[in-house]
């Protein structure tokens, strides 16, 4: 499957070492700054490879949880990371197969910016959610402090000035905390708040950081995959001056994101 602006998301496998290791880390602040109550229904919208899910199971004690994911190949690692212990469901944000008024928490982990129409699938959110139940949503901060992105898109466009227009912080305005708050208030939802988040991204060795760019697996990778042998050597070798390397040889990296939360009108 291929999203508008030719990212590619079929190979779960390939995502988790790209950035899905990073994913795992960050749904542990993001839902613990939720403050919800124990035993609630939730809703995981665009689970992907299931790491919030899986943080949901482990830090939530809830009653239930739904995943619904377009990619089967996603899909696919998930129920193999899960083990039945979520319902998983193949859909769309904004045609969610879930009841109205069934979800008390319904969350997007670092999907929103990959949905063609986020007004769809907020209010999709809303209806599936029951009056006062919580929604919320985190986005990465691609603009600044999203290292190991913005380190490589910066490279990238020194050597290709075409490369500009697929960066995630021109593609995703929901990067922004700003257009992110704007979002949520169309949509009808009270209590907003935004914080942000940040979680350590240290990569072994260049090999550790350099490899994931080629599994084919989003904006990133996508763009690496229509590189020919010569303009990949040049940003490999470009990337590894830019980078910076520890005394012990790993790459110390920061990640940061926008997390969103706000409450269904009763």
């Amino acid at each position: 499957m291929s999203e508008p602006g030719g990212d590619r998301w079929e190979r779960g496998d390939a995502y988790e070492r790209f950035v899905g290791r990073w994913s795992a880390l960050l749904a542990v602040p993001f839902l613990d700054g939720l403050g919800v109550a124990d035993g609630l229904d939730w809703l995981d919208v665009g689970c992907g490879t299931g790491a919030l899910t899986e943080a949901v199971l482990e830090r939530c004690a809830p009653a239930s949880v739904v995943g619904v994911e377009p990619s089967a190949g996603f899909l696919g690692v998930a129920a193999e990371r899960l083990g039945g212990r979520a319902e998983l469901l193949r859909g769309s944000a904004d045609a969610l197969p879930v009841p109205s008024a069934s979800r008390d928490a319904v969350v997007f982990g670092l999907v929103l910016n990959f949905v063609p129409d986020v007004q769809a699938a907020l209010a999709e959110a809303v209806r599936v959610a029951r009056p006062g139940g919580t929604i919320a949503a985190i986005v990465w901060d691609y603009g600044a402090r999203m290292e190991f992105l913005r380190i490589f898109w910066d490279a990238a466009v020194e050597l290709d000035q075409e490369a500009a227009a697929l960066d995630e912080a021109v593609r995703f305005p929901l990067s922004d905390p700003r257009a992110l708050r704007r979002a949520f208030e169309t949509a009808g939802l009270t209590g907003i708040v935004v914080r942000a988040i940040e979680v350590p991204t240290v990569f072994a060795d260049f090999d550790d950081y350099w490899r994931p760019f080629l599994g084919g697996q989003g904006p990133a990778p996508s763009y690496v995959a229509g590189l020919d042998r010569a303009a990949l050597d040049r940003l490999r070798d470009h990337l590894i001056g830019h980078l910076p390397v520890a005394d012990d040889g790993t790459i110390p990296l920061t990640a940061g994101a926008w997390a969103i939360s706000a409450s269904r009108a009763w």
